[in-house]
This record gives structure tokens, C-alpha cells and sequence, in this order.
């Protein structure tokens, strides 16, 4: 009995620990309509913290190219595309890394942290971070 209950808080723990992460799918909020716009998979690689684009929400834009877009990220799809790159965990954060807004095509530095295990604070900025704009993402089920 008392194994049981050592594996049902183990369990607990893991999943407790799990949903705590900026790791995981993500629905992003347009700004101007308040609609959802997507959702973005916030994932791990190498021990940075990276996002793609997953789904596009409105089908007449679900397969737009990326025509402003830098570099090899140029008129590539926007339903694929790497839109975070390689940020690093910072106490609760994870930044030094770089957002792509897909609709201008810009890069901006970026950092995440969580507000709650189900909301993502997203601050994509230029030079300090008082000069940005802050997004909130919600967590995808």
C-alpha cells in the first residue's frame, strides 16, 4: 500500500511538473480582432527552447508563404515555420533567443514565462525590453 501511494504522488508530481512548462501547443491571440489566430508548439531541442507554427486557424490564410520573411525563412510557409529560436532558460524565463512575426516578416528578441500553468506570456522586443509588445498564449489541450 504504501508503494501505491509513493507512484500516485510520483505521478502527480511528473504531470504537476509537466504542466508547468512553456513546453507544449499553444493558441496564439490576434492582437487588433482578439480572434484566435493559431496555434504554436513550444518545444526543446538541444536545451533551447524553440516554436512552430502548427495549424493556421483561418482557412484563407492557412497557407500563406512567409514573402517578407528573412534569410531561408523567405516564401516558405507560414504552417511549419519555426517562429521562436533558440532561447535559454533565465530563472523563470527563457530568453537571449528570437521571435519571427510572420506577418511582417521581422525578427525580435523574445522572452517567455509563464503566467499560470495554462497562460504563456510572449514579449517580443527590440533593444531593451520596455520597447516591445506582449502577447498571451493559452495552452492547448
Amino acid at each position: 500500500m504504501k508503494q501505491l501511494i509513493t507512484l500516485l504522488f510520483c505521478i502527480a508530481a511528473m504531470n504537476s511538473m509537466q504542466s508547468q512548462s512553456v513546453v507544449g501547443k499553444w493558441k496564439t491571440i490576434d492582437d487588433a480582432t482578439g480572434e484566435a489566430k493559431s496555434i504554436v508548439e513550444v518545444f526543446s531541442k538541444s536545451g533551447k527552447i524553440y516554436a512552430k507554427v502548427v495549424d493556421v486557424l483561418d482557412p484563407a490564410v492557412k497557407y500563406n508563404l512567409c514573402k517578407q520573411c528573412p534569410g531561408d525563412d523567405k516564401n516558405r510557409p507560414i504552417l511549419g515555420l519555426n517562429i521562436i529560436k533558440g532561447l535559454s532558460k533565465d530563472g523563470a524565463e527563457y530568453n537571449s533567443g528570437e521571435i519571427l512575426d510572420p506577418k511582417n516578416g521581422k525578427l525580435y528578441k523574445c522572452a517567455l514565462s509563464l503566467e499560470s500553468k495554462d497562460k504563456l506570456k510572449v514579449r517580443g522586443y527590440i533593444g531593451f525590453s520596455l520597447i516591445g509588445r506582449t502577447q498571451y498564449w493559452y495552452r492547448v489541450n
